[in-house]
């Protein structure tokens, strides 16, 4: 493929993550108030969301198995063309006041999640058969974090405002958010990408058999549980734990998410150590600290500087601790990889999900303090993995 076609189907594939990212801000960021709006409580919230990561994964491993690269254009494009349909249908739901059907509710949010959560995923291997690069990989994920962000910001400004006469409520939000997956998909399925030969290979032995791929899948596994368990309620344990209306949150989330948008791309540029163990202290040493700290004295200022510095870090450092454990997968077996860490990643959300309702009763710093826990095992793998990644480029002869 030339270089100045690769660019622009490049440009094209970062343009509709651009949009479904706002429109997943939009509507993610509201989903668990949209719940609780339509009588649910927070452990029927937490054990439904739940449900939804175990069944990701399962799905995921399904893709893992049957879905080819030649091919996985038109199963992103069908799979946002079917969230759209699935979101119409709950907002129609919520519209019509049928919200006493939460048998079809629970239904529909499980398949809402599941949708996002493989076409997130799906979107790298896509990426990946015009070039495999630590750059491009955060340059994708800068694009995810930063217009989910922007989404956030539309559903802030307009929560709770007047819009051709109508008072913008959660579902108005809903309703916007499929208006730009609509947008999206459009420009996604005008993409005119041909894949060529990349082969895409299903092999568990070429995974499993190599340390550092499975020290890696460890990582993720035990990080999705303590990332869950801290802040997969976030927006809940805002507006009811610290006492935040709908909007100071979203306004809190959109200000802590645009600073970190801003400093993940400094650091990228300018602020990444050469020490790669200095840059596991920055990621997730002071996280583990001020987790602790918050569970231990019991203060809720100290829950909401934990909190903060979990977010303004999030997307800083991507290019040392996912980048070079992803791009050292033969690109054959990408999709395969890819679907396996997602796969891997959506059940420790759903296990992190289930105890964060679980401690929620407890209070926000037995979350934290639950969440620091299984950090301890994260940072553990993290060191491990850049200790054999290094062995592995001393044996190969690279400097």
């Amino acid at each position: 493929m030339r270089g100045k076609s690769r660019h622009k189907i490049e440009h094209q594939i970062l343009l509709s993550l651009a949009l479904l990212s706002i429109g997943f801000g939009l509507w993610g960021n509201f989903r668990q108030l949209w719940l609780q709006d339509t009588n649910f409580l927070v452990e029927q919230i937490s054990d439904v969301l739940s449900v939804a990561s175990f069944f990701s994964a399962i799905v995921l491993f399904i893709c893992s198995v049957k879905l080819k690269l030649n091919n996985i254009q038109n199963f992103i494009a069908g799979s946002i063309l079917l969230k759209i349909i699935v979101m119409s249908f709950l907002y129609l739901l919520k519209l019509l006041d049928y919200t006493s059907i939460k048998l079809a509710i629970d239904i529909l949010i499980i398949l809402d999640v599941v949708l996002e959560k493989i076409i997130i995923s799906s979107i790298y291997p896509f990426i990946l058969t015009i070039e495999v690069s630590d750059r491009l990989y955060s340059k994708r994920k800068l694009v995810e974090y930063l217009f989910r962000d922007i989404g956030i910001l539309l559903g802030g400004v307009l929560i709770g405002k007047q819009l051709f006469k109508i008072t913008v409520n959660y579902n108005i939000c809903l309703f916007l958010s499929i208006i730009f997956l609509y947008i999206s998909f459009w420009i996604f399925a005008t993409i005119r990408l041909k894949v060529g030969k990349v082969e895409s290979k299903i092999s568990f032995k070429y995974l499993f058999q190599d340390q550092i791929t499975n020290f890696y899948f460890l990582y993720e596994f035990i990080g999705s549980i303590a990332f869950s368990i801290g802040l997969g309620l976030k927006m809940l344990m805002l507006t009811n734990g610290l006492s935040f209306s709908a909007g100071e949150a979203t306004t809190y989330l959109l200000v802590i998410g645009l600073f970190a948008d801003i400093l993940g791309v400094i650091i990228l540029k300018y602020l990444t150590p050469k020490n790669d163990y200095i840059t596991i202290a920055l990621k997730f040493g002071f996280r583990f600290l001020f987790y602790l700290i918050a569970f231990l004295s019991n203060n809720m200022i100290m829950v909401l500087v934990a909190i903060t510095w979990s977010i303004l870090i999030s997307t800083s450092y991507e290019n040392i601790i996912e980048a070079p454990y992803i791009n050292r997968i033969n690109k054959t077996y990408q999709l395969f990889f890819t679907d396996i860490r997602y796969m891997i990643g959506m059940i420790g959300d759903a296990i992190g999900l289930f105890f964060a309702g679980l401690i929620y009763q407890y209070g926000l710093p037995s979350m934290l303090g639950l969440s620091s826990f299984f950090m301890i095992f994260q940072i553990g793998c993290a060191y491990l993995l850049i200790y054999f990644r290094k062995k592995e480029s001393f044996n190969r002869g690279v400097v």
